[in-house]
């Protein structure tokens, strides 16, 4: 286990903990013992080891969902498919760009309009 899992483990515990103390309580405290279960599983499912493995495609796929272990996706021809769209690079770069436009076109105007 490494540290990243060791820290997420202790947390999902912290909030099962919670969980069942709410739980225990009654009142409105008892509404939130489910989300706090719920949130305690998806922390043991985000353990970085558990996240490499999913993307390397060693997580196993025949669980039940919410029966607490990593499901891996699987498309429905059985292959991990590209996702597509541009390249975060150009999106960022064309962003830029417009922006960069933007303030030259308003700073422009400014000096149209003096204020004073």
């Amino acid at each position: 286990m490494t540290g990243g899992d060791a820290i997420l483990e202790k947390g999902a515990d912290r909030l099962q903990e919670l969980s069942d103390r709410a739980a225990q309580t009654g009142g409105p405290a008892a509404k939130l013992a489910q989300p706090l279960a719920e949130d305690a599983v998806l922390l043991r499912r985000m353990k970085p080891s558990l996240i490499a493995a999913r993307l390397k495609g060693q997580a196993p796929t025949d669980l039940e969902p919410g029966s607490g272990a990593v499901v891996a996706p699987v498309s429905p021809n059985g292959k991990r498919g590209k996702r597509g769209g541009p390249s975060p690079v150009v999106v960022i770069g064309a962003a830029l760009a417009v922006g960069v436009v933007l303030a030259k076109v308003l700073d422009w105007r400014s000096h149209a309009h003096p204020r004073g």
